[in-house]
């Protein structure tokens, strides 16, 4: 049996709205609201063996939208933003131009103190690696555990992590088989 792994990130929490970096914020209204029209509009999508979701607040608010009994898992943790956690962007390009350049186009940097996106996919890797369940499995995450995951799968350079545009609620399917992960388009009906 193979394995097809549905990655589906969270909508867009009151935080990100605003341009700041994730504070473990639960879902508002509109983002719980978003959440239950992809549900009602995706139903035969998130039917699962497994289900899993990152350990945030709003991922964990996202699966339970969905009516997912998910597992929380650190390996799907948003990556550690460090002394940037809840900080608007507008804010960091003032005070540290050079420290968010930086962080935007090296994927070995964390100038916040947190983890870099290398550290990230690293975490991430190892974890599709070691996935051994077999059957549909759903998990609630991130865009940047999303992107982390596409880089491993295709084997792409680090850098190309800027390039790939995760937006809320976007569904990527991974599938495993003998010859290893591979990416597959998957339609559904947006929320």
């Amino acid at each position: 049996m193979r394995t097809r792994l549905l990655l589906i990130s969270h909508p867009a929490t009151a935080a990100q709205r605003k341009g700041a970096f994730p504070d473990d914020d639960p879902l508002d209204a509109p983002a719980a609201d978003e959440a239950a029209a992809f549900r009602a509009s995706n139903a035969p999508l998130l039917d699962a063996d497994l289900a899993l979701s990152s350990p945030a607040a709003c991922a964990r608010d996202t699966a339970k939208a969905f009516g997912l009994a998910a597992h929380a898992l650190a390996a799907l943790a948003d990556a550690d933003y460090g002394r940037w956690r809840g900080r608007r962007l507008l804010e960091l390009s003032d005070e540290e131009p050079d420290a968010l350049a930086a962080w935007a186009r090296d994927p070995s940097a964390a100038p916040h103190g947190g983890e870099s996106f290398d550290a990230l996919r690293f975490r991430v890797g190892g974890w599709l690696d070691a996935l051994e369940h077999r059957g549909n499995t759903v998990a609630v995450t991130h865009a940047s555990v999303i992107r982390a995951a596409l880089i491993h799968v295709l084997q792409a350079p680090p850098a190309a992590f800027a390039r790939i545009d995760v937006p809320p609620l976007a569904v990527v399917e991974l599938r495993r088989s003998e010859r290893g992960w591979t990416w597959r388009p998957t339609p559904h009906r947006p929320a």
